[in-house]
């Protein structure tokens, strides 16, 4: 009987050592494979964060034409973006467009706030459209900072900023780099951390470890304390209402949230007679 429970007992370590080994090779298989994809997602983040539509210039051209808007150019003589020129308004309107596209498409904004007698610019991205460049938030904040002293050494009339969805970024760091140059801010399904953002996606991921370009808006508006409107989407899918909210709720300047219930993150309409527009426009004005 000693025998028999020994030759067992040795047999049940054995296997329970098998099933060790095997265990901790799958392990060891399973942290190479997390290790990879880590730095898969580390290297390719630019393609899962921009998405750009890149064209030539003359293509662009055809499409500003039809949508009746012209090219804005800097001092070099280079396309930086799209404009509908006002002299007689009284402010002008610097527009950081969201992330798909490019610029060209997003004259609704240009055709609203011209009519609400604005003098509007759209400003273009590097690496989107026919601008030279690559994506990403050191490239963009660059060329925000140009396109700013480009329209101030224009003329000395107010300047305000919109920034949409990702857009909204360049246009908090703007203000907060240049407090007393920007005399108001509207910010359109806006985040207040990127990293937040990636988080709620990507929960199994290690994002603020990983993330280059952590766009944090609620420190870089905590630079700037002129009026600021915040429009939220109710059901947005992209970035979460929440994150609108919350960008909101961490301003100490003068501000106003507007809700957009049953909208999602694409679904805002515009045009001067649309309420959230004439609200916005009334805040930042009065």
């Amino acid at each position: 009987m000693h025998m028999l429970y020994t030759f067992c007992a040795g047999r049940v370590m054995g296997v329970l050592a098998q099933m060790k080994r095997l265990t901790l090779r799958i392990l060891r298989l399973f942290a190479i494979a997390y290790v990879a994809f880590l730095l898969l997602v580390a290297g390719c983040q630019s393609r899962l964060i921009y998405h750009p539509r890149l064209s030539a210039e003359p293509v662009l051209m055809e499409q500003a034409k039809e949508a009746r808007i012209e090219p804005w150019r800097d001092a070099s003589g280079a396309l930086i973006g799209w404009k509908m020129a006002a002299p007689g308004a009284k402010a002008r309107l610097l527009v950081f467009h969201g992330n798909a596209g490019d610029a060209v498409v997003r004259a609704q904004y240009l055709h609203t706030f011209h009519a609400l007698r604005w003098e509007p610019y759209v400003m273009e991205y590097p690496g989107y459209g026919a601008r030279p460049g690559s994506p990403g938030m050191s490239a963009f904040f660059a060329a925000g900072r140009a396109a700013i002293a480009t329209v101030r050494a224009a003329d000395e009339r107010p300047l305000y900023l919109l920034g949409e969805s990702i857009g909204g970024a360049t246009a908090c760091a703007m203000a907060g780099e240049h407090p007393e140059a920007i005399s108001g801010v509207l910010l359109v399904v806006p985040f207040a951390r990127l990293a937040e953002v990636a988080q709620r996606v990507m929960p199994w991921l290690p994002v603020r470890l990983l993330l280059r370009d952590a766009y944090d808006n609620v420190a870089a508006l905590g630079k700037y304390h002129g009026p600021v409107a915040f429009v939220v989407a109710a059901n947005d899918e992209v970035v979460g209402v929440e994150q609108g909210r919350k960008l909101h709720e961490s301003y100490a300047g003068p501000k106003l949230l507007i809700e957009l219930p049953e909208t999602t993150h694409n679904g805002f309409g515009t045009g001067p007679e649309v309420p959230w527009v004439k609200k916005a426009d009334a805040f930042l004005r009065r």
